[in-house]
């Protein structure tokens, strides 16, 4: 299982107005060439929704379905596949306000873990997965925020097995 990270404070966004903006998961194709599809499907009746994707990895596309659970309370949105071309793909956005040097700064946080459900090839593939993964959230996050600044280098990537 391989964790990634991207965090980025949103120069123009607050923190409220930011977890607005990655819930329109719709709008994401239109921001972003990175992503090609999304389809959402009406709540169910916890509130949670399920949404199709079709993303543009490296020279193909990944395509999977999968369920989001929304905590307006808390600014979260949790994510995990039901089926698609991951093994293992959850993960969360977490949009939070900060306070730095005196300043009030919104902070954005993509956490994900996956499993491409290829051992004999996971050293060779992981890497270039979490790069993959990597960019294409930072260009989202650019998409839908306007300005940010990367918290934490773009190699920040937390490998575990399990």
């Amino acid at each position: 299982m391989r964790e990634v990270i991207v965090q980025v404070v949103a120069e123009e966004r607050t923190a409220r107005r930011a977890y607005e903006l990655i819930c329109d998961f719709r709008r994401y194709p239109e921001l972003t060439d990175k992503v090609n599809e999304v389809v959402v499907h009406p709540p169910e009746a916890d509130g949670s929704v399920r949404s199709d994707w079709t993303v543009v990895f490296r020279n193909g596309l990944m395509r999977w379905s999968e369920l989001d659970r929304f905590v307006p309370e808390t600014l979260t949105v949790e994510f995990e596949q039901l089926k698609g071309d991951f093994e293992v793909f959850r993960g969360s956005w977490v949009c939070e306000e900060r306070e730095e040097e005196g300043t009030v700064v919104t902070v954005v946080t993509f956490r994900s873990d996956f499993d491409l459900g290829i051992p004999s090839l996971a050293e060779l593939l992981d890497p270039v997965a979490e790069s993959t993964l990597r960019d294409n959230i930072l260009r989202i996050l650019e998409g839908l925020m306007g300005r940010v600044t990367l918290m934490a280098p773009m190699d920040l990537t937390v490998s575990r097995h399990g």
